[in-house]
């Protein structure tokens, strides 16, 4: 995209719920609905936080000495970065001619029941051209997800605008929000749960109100379109997280069911609420519409003071440790050699080529095809 260039676009945001815990068949409902955007027009669908192969709501509702049975199903249904079922996201994408977004629980590569909360971009190609990784577990969520890193906070470019992703509680920062206005993005992707149980007896309508706030306030903020996309709580994830608890059953019962919805430049609501059932919320954003909210209102350019404020951002993905090699008579196995560049080298073995995936020192990014 040049300066010249004013992308427009249909955008989908998928409100499903997931085949609880089944990531073969979470992968397939994605294959499914997936199709039926595209059918419906949309260059981009996106689909909620975890949402292969799940949330893992019980996580807020149930003792942590309780859940270990869960925590061990959800790390045998994570997903693998490079790893089959990424290669079969990928094909999604290119089977439908779009680009994909795609919430899911990571496994690590290095540790059996390291887990992060990640997000996937595929280009229309195949290719994963994003990978984020939240920043922070939220809340109870820290007993599922490990941290994540800064490698993920850039936009993506697509043929309908340059795309950022920020998951749930993220684009609650300032900090994390303003580093993808910085970096020129014009549509925002906001993932969220299928619900936020934080107070017994159904916290009022509070869950919808704080999607809508922040939806609307990153796009007012950074003159750009946004689109929030959360999943469905259906009777299965219910059963599945409450896991025989009837104390954590009611709370999910009684917990306002999340929204769905897309904001404009201005911050003024353009579709949805999609709330309450399964459905997809479809946007026809047009970037020539960010031009004019930027006369008020700049904060990347003529409405701030860089001499004033001064911003870094590390996208560096750490590894857990950086082990020199040792003499090869001692014959130490590739595989245990972690550093900088353990998941591209997973990748190539696993078939794939480097410049195909994100490179790990934060500074270069495949070009989507």
């Amino acid at each position: 995209m040049t300066a010249d260039d004013f992308p427009s676009g249909r955008l989908a945001a998928v409100h499903a719920a997931p085949a609880y815990l089944d990531r073969d068949r979470t992968v397939d409902k994605v294959e499914s609905l997936t199709g039926e955007a595209a059918r419906a027009g949309a260059r981009l669908v996106a689909y909620p936080e975890a949402f292969v192969p799940g949330f893992p709501v019980w996580c807020l509702v149930r003792r942590p000495i309780d859940q270990h049975r869960q925590f061990e199903e959800l790390y045998a249904n994570s997903v693998e970065v490079p790893g089959a079922h990424t290669e079969r996201l990928g094909q999604i994408a290119a089977r439908h001619d779009v680009y994909l977004s795609v919430g899911i629980t990571e496994r690590s590569r290095v540790s059996m029941g390291g887990l992060f909360n990640a997000n996937l971009v595929f280009a229309p190609s195949g290719r994963l051209v994003g990978h984020h990784r939240k920043l922070v577990a939220t809340w109870a969520e820290r007993l599922v997800w490990a941290p994540g890193d800064g490698l993920g906070l850039v936009p993506i470019e697509t043929d309908v605008g340059r795309v950022g992703v920020l998951i749930c509680g993220e684009n609650t920062n300032p900090l994390a929000r303003y580093t993808l206005m910085a970096q020129g993005e014009q549509l925002h992707i906001a993932t969220w749960p299928p619900a936020w149980p934080f107070t017994r007896g159904g916290d009022a309508g509070d869950y919808r109100r704080w999607i809508e706030v922040r939806s609307a306030a990153h796009a007012f903020e950074g003159k750009v379109f946004s689109l929030s996309v959360a999943a469905y709580l259906d009777e299965s994830a219910i059963m599945g997280a409450a896991y025989g608890d009837v104390d954590a059953e009611q709370i999910l019962r009684e917990a306002p069911p999340a929204v769905s919805l897309a904001h404009g430049p201005s911050g003024e609501l353009l579709a949805g609420p999609v709330q309450g059932e399964e459905g997809i919320l479809y946007l026809d954003a047009d970037v020539r519409g960010t031009i004019v909210p930027k006369l008020a209102h700049d904060v990347i350019c003529g409405y701030q003071r860089f001499d004033v404020f001064d911003l870094h951002v590390n996208r560096v993905r750490p590894a857990p440790a950086t082990i020199r090699p040792g003499p090869a008579s001692l014959g130490a196995r590739p595989e245990t050699t972690v550093d900088a560049d353990l998941i591209t080298g997973v990748g190539q073995r696993a078939g794939h080529q480097r410049s195909d995936y994100l490179l790990e020192d934060g500074e270069k990014q495949r070009r989507p095809g």
